[in-house]
């Protein structure tokens, strides 16, 4: 079976947009890297597949993205649309959050995230 994370043809591209992250990844990242949330473990910019995805929990199979402006195109949300469903074929939850409700409101995302992995842990049980 071929691999699907974080593939070497991918390898630089995540490390440019871990080291260029917009304001929004970089508050939302203060508040759940280190096992902050839960416990759980969050990768910055995670390939999965031919895609990145903003932040990856791989115990929890959560995906979050994190959209700008770009994804409320035409365009961004057919992009979005293709991502969403070849990431939803593995399983995988996608949470997306717009960047002004991060950096406007970032404790009340923090909340639904732990929501979130709440619901995802009770389901397992």
């Amino acid at each position: 079976m071929p691999r699907i994370f974080n593939t070497a043809a991918l390898k630089e591209r995540r490390r440019e947009l871990r080291n260029n992250q917009t304001l929004a990844e970089k508050t939302l990242w203060q508040k759940i890297h280190r096992k902050q949330l839960n416990g759980i473990q969050f990768y910055r910019q995670y390939g999965i597949g031919s895609y990145i995805a903003d932040f990856y929990a791989p115990a929890l199979k959560l995906c979050i993205e994190i959209d700008g402006d770009q994804h409320y195109t035409e365009t961004g949300k057919e992009y979005d649309d293709e991502r969403d469903n070849y990431i939803a074929s593995l399983n995988i939850e996608v949470i997306r959050f717009r960047n002004r409700e991060v950096i406007g409101n970032t404790d009340k995302i923090v909340t639904k995230i732990k929501h979130e992995i709440k619901l995802i842990l009770e389901s397992r049980m």
